[in-house]
């Protein structure tokens, strides 16, 4: 692949997309978003969305295992702000080392509603079979016309202003108490369907900042305190957002060289099945070292796994001698 020469001005992200030094400088931290106007915010989020866009737009073949890195990131946030202990080792282990149809407890199926998110169709995202689906995973049971009416609130946002939409995302959840993971997840899809990707990419959900977004007040100035929380809000989940997408970008280039790596030396791989051991890994976030796969048994995945490792193509993620678990 030829190497991407850096402009003056810009850093390059990865193979084919930049993202401009003046877009890092221009996306405010957690601490200075206040200090900037909303349409300053606007503009920086926009150019960071069309930085990401790109990057989607690209479709790597291994954009799966980036999707689902983001998945896990955005899960082990959603478990901490729920109290609880799992990390991200940890949930890997609750989905990885379960049976299919065993229960892999609350954390575990956070981490599914996230998985969902990536692995659906964008387009499907939003209909009342999945969010029923998703908000069973977050650990809530809305009735049939509380619903309805989720899922048609959704659909009116949708069609809205982009920063109406990803507000109004975060408001639907809290108007039913479903807590701020969720608000960030309906918002991650509607911005998905929006600029009409495949699937979804993990943004708010990972972002500390967009989870603390506190309700707007409505005592003191009345109406104009109400508008200076509206904004304040605005602004706050613009920046979170805005850096979500320069955070995925930086991934993308991280597992991209990684990717790189392994594509090199597959052709050097004899062992049977290594074509369909390398398409998982470049699929999913990580792969367990007794996954059935046909052609192969679990000696010899066990020694491909320690093949490619010694090549320096993949990593093994749990750091244990037993049930290992392997990924870019």
């Amino acid at each position: 692949m030829p190497r991407v020469a850096s402009l003056p001005g810009t850093a390059v992200a990865a193979a084919g997309a930049t993202v401009p030094t003046w877009l890092r400088r221009a996306v405010p931290d957690a601490q200075s978003f206040a200090a900037h106007s909303l349409e300053d915010i606007a503009l920086a989020a926009g150019a960071a969305i069309g930085s990401l866009d790109a990057v989607v737009c690209r479709q790597d073949r291994w954009a799966g295992a980036w999707r689902q890195r983001l998945a896990l990131a955005a899960a082990a946030l959603s478990v901490k702000q729920a109290g609880r202990v799992e990390d991200e080792a940890a949930l890997r282990d609750a989905v990885l080392l379960t049976k299919p149809g065993d229960d892999v407890g609350p954390a575990g199926r956070m981490f599914l509603a996230w998985r969902r998110l990536v692995t659906r169709p964008s387009e499907d995202l939003l209909t009342r079979k999945d969010l029923g689906a998703v908000l069973e995973e977050f650990g809530h049971a809305p009735d049939d016309d509380a619903l309805g009416n989720l899922t048609g609130e959704l659909r009116g946002l949708a069609a809205g202003g982009i920063v109406d939409m990803v507000v109004g995302a975060f408001m639907a959840a809290e108007r039913q108490a479903f807590g701020r993971a969720v608000g960030a997840w309906f918002a991650d899809a509607m911005v998905a369907q929006r600029l009409r990707w495949t699937h979804a990419v993990p943004l708010l959900g990972a972002e500390v900042n967009a989870a603390g977004l506190a309700r707007p007040r409505r005592s003191g100035t009345g109406i104009a305190a109400s508008v200076d929380d509206e904004s304040a809000r605005a602004k706050n989940l613009l920046a979170a957002q805005a850096r979500a997408a320069l955070r995925a970008i930086d991934l993308s280039a991280e597992l991209g060289r990684r990717a790189d790596r392994l594509l090199a030396v597959a052709p050097k791989l004899r062992a049977k099945a290594a074509d369909t051991v390398v398409d998982k890994l470049l699929s999913d976030d990580a792969i367990v070292a007794s996954e059935k796969i046909a052609g192969m048994s679990d000696r010899g995945l066990r020694r491909l796994f320690d093949r490619l490792v010694e090549l320096g193509a993949v990593r093994e993620l749990s750091g244990r001698p037993t049930f290992r678990i392997y990924g870019l």
